[in-house]
């Protein structure tokens, strides 16, 4: 036997005996026949081959007739796209969803009918169809079932070329808001089908008889709240850089998204008309950053363009459709509309309204929409330039009215089968969700890391890196990288100086990776948003103890943690000199409490400036052992008087937690 694993009624036909007679001889040897009943292990089938053949010669022996061996059962061979879910394989297979989500329980596997088909789930529901079930891989045509059940067959239809969907991303002031003025402009003054948007979030522009859809929503809303729910909507990111500013912060920053999200990128550089333009040096910059220009040797391309005059715009179209072109966009126009939610907004005369683009299928007005957190009936369809339509394809933004409520921007939607599923759908996530607040949500962490590495499912380590100065950054940055070896990568998304922003904890959900804060601190903002998506920020003052953890999470050698525990924080709004005493600050609570034992942390502008102890702490004239929110105070630093009014005095404690790899 040659095959790893053979299917019981393919052995029953090769061994020449009935599938019951086999399936009594795996009982007599003990063999789970539940376990064994998609697919028999090659050892196993050896042996049964074995045994069949004793049994055929001691039959011959006692002079017995050989058995007449019934027809092997030869079960009909059904299809099943790749990506659908259980409920759908069980109404193609006329099977009602509750019997096949009981009977993958009773084998074991504790799946919802929402789940997405694979293998496993396959070989178990084949069990209960009594057919051998075949999984297609994507863009593998699919063989109609020919039992239909209560959700119609999709129609017959070939996959076709779908416009790409394009962001515009880059630092402020480059030139983004003018460059998509101009092709609208453009669009609009040759009077080509499909136009510009002005209320819709997307911008759909014609050029040379082809369409190509403009995202209007911030570049790294699309790039991080979208990625963060598992969505990709962007198919092509258009990086704007200024030829007289170069490459700056935003830029950057830009790019990490875009490179996180595994899209093409094609540099526009900007304002190429003006006096001091050196697009060369910018050409060297992003070369730095890893982007080599087309013309240097390397794969990305490069257009000079001016969004004042229109100089390289045609050119930059021409180009974004080669690139759409090359990454050989498809979709199926015949299957029910699926896609992304872009944006949503509550409109008084309308209601929930919410901005979606089908990526697949056609979306018509009629249809169930079901999305993450809501769904409805679609009662109309807007499109870019404001009107009614009946139906919407592929790449084609539109607006839908008709929803329970505000869906997320980044939720998936489909079309449902009827109002009963959509409903019984949103009320299992609601109820998901509940029970997971009830947990701790955790993306990941230091001793997750290892956890996953010792089980082989983590290779690269990614990081948000944070410092205080540039200095401290690139020396950090080297250390990190050379903790690199071939069997575990340290991946750095995003580096920066200056505090932890909400945008670096966006881009930490997406990437799944920890933020590494060095002398500096998270804002507010940030610490909310890190708390509610899970996401973990290890704050340091030493250098070698950001090495050393992290070299301990791809050792598997993590020591106690000493973690800081935030106490309280209060603001200088008064300095005052005490003969004999010096200088005092004159404090405001803010939140939690001030500690007079407590370790104190002097923040300004969002940077740390000095770490030490309080040398007194005073109520009016009286000594107090702490202080709590909503009260003033005065405060004497040990041996430290360079502080002023604005500063930020932050009162923690370190607490030694023990950690586990349960």
């Amino acid at each position: 036997m040659s095959l790893s694993k053979i299917r019981v009624y393919e052995l029953a036909k090769m061994l020449e005996v009935s599938n019951k007679e086999l399936m009594e001889i795996l009982q007599a040897l003990a063999v789970d026949v539940k376990t064994h009943m998609s697919s028999i292990d090659t050892d196993i089938a050896q042996i049964l081959e074995e045994t069949v053949r004793e049994r055929r010669k001691k039959d011959v022996e006692a002079g017995k007739p050989a058995p007449v061996v019934e027809e092997a059962f030869q079960p009909e061979t059904v299809e099943i796209p790749a990506g659908i879910t259980i409920r759908e394989v069980a109404e193609r297979l006329n099977l009602g969803t509750a019997e096949v989500v009981k009977h993958l329980v009773t084998t074991g596997l504790m799946v919802p009918a929402t789940a997405r088909i694979d293998e496993a789930t396959l070989s178990r529901i084949e069990e209960l169809a009594g057919k051998h079930l075949k999984l297609m891989a994507e863009g593998e045509p699919i063989e109609e079932v020919p039992t239909i059940s209560k959700k119609k067959a999709p129609a017959k239809g070939g996959i076709v070329d779908r416009p790409p969907i394009v962001t515009v991303m880059g630092h402020v002031d480059h030139g983004k808001t003018t460059l998509l003025d101009y092709i609208r402009k453009t669009a609009v003054a040759a009077k080509e089908a499909g136009g510009i948007t002005q209320h819709i979030g997307a911008s759909v522009v014609e050029h040379e008889g082809k369409k190509i859809v403009f995202l209007d929503t911030p570049g790294h809303e699309a790039f991080t709240s979208m990625r963060a729910r598992g969505a990709q909507v962007t198919d092509i990111a258009i990086l704007v850089c200024a030829a007289d500013d170069g490459v700056m912060p935003q830029t950057v920053e830009a790019l990490n998204h875009a490179k996180a999200a595994g899209v093409p990128i094609i540099v526009a550089v900007n304002k190429i008309d003006k006096p001091d333009a050196r697009p060369d040096r910018v050409r060297q910059q992003l070369s730095d950053q890893g982007l080599i220009p087309e013309e240097w040797g390397g794969d990305t391309v490069f257009v000079d363009v001016s969004a004042k005059s229109g100089l390289g715009m045609d050119q930059l179209l021409e180009m974004t459709l080669l690139v759409a072109e090359m990454a050989e966009l498809k979709a199926n126009p015949a299957q029910d509309g699926e896609g992304v939610v872009v944006e949503a907004k509550l409109d008084k005369g309308k209601g929930p309204v919410a901005t979606l683009i089908v990526q697949n299928g056609t979306l018509r007005r009629g249809d169930i929409v079901l999305c993450e957190s809501t769904c409805g009936r679609v009662r109309g369809l807007l499109d870019d330039q404001g009107r009614w339509v009946v139906e919407a394809g592929p790449s084609t933004p539109v607006e839908v009215l008709g929803l329970d409520s505000l869906p997320n921007p980044g939720e998936r939607f489909r079309k449902a089968l009827n109002e009963r599923e959509a409903r019984d759908c949103i009320d299992s996530r609601n109820q998901a969700l509940r029970e997971a607040e009830k947990g701790t949500a955790r993306r990941l962490t230091l001793e997750e890391f290892y956890q996953q590495l010792r089980e082989g499912e983590t290779h690269v380590f990614s990081l948000v890196l944070k410092c205080d100065v540039q200095g401290s950054l690139e020396a950090l940055r080297g250390s990190l990288l050379k903790l690199g070896t071939d069997e575990v990568g340290i991946n750095i998304v995003h580096e920066g100086v200056g505090r932890i922003s909400e945008s670096d904890v966006m881009l930490a959900a997406a990437s799944k990776a920890v933020i590494i804060g060095f002398n500096v601190r998270p804002d507010s903002n940030a610490k909310k948003t890190a708390e509610a998506e899970g996401i973990e920020i290890r704050l340091y003052n030493i250098i070698y103890d950001v090495i050393d953890d992290i070299r301990s999470a791809m050792e598997g050698m993590l020591a106690p943690e000493l973690r800081e525990k935030i106490l309280g924080q209060a603001e200088i709004r008064a300095s005052f000199k005490v003969p004999k005493v010096g200088k005092i600050a004159g404090c405001y609570v803010l939140e939690g409490t001030i500690r007079r034992n407590g370790k104190i942390r002097l923040i300004r502008d969002g940077v740390v400036y000095w770490d030490g102890t309080l040398s007194s702490l005073k109520r009016f004239k009286d000594d107090a052992r702490e202080v709590t929110n909503g009260f003033e105070c005065g405060m004497s630093f040990t041996n430290f008087h360079d502080f002023k009014e604005g500063d930020h005095v932050e009162c923690y404690e370190i607490v030694e937690e023990k950690r586990h790899f349960d």
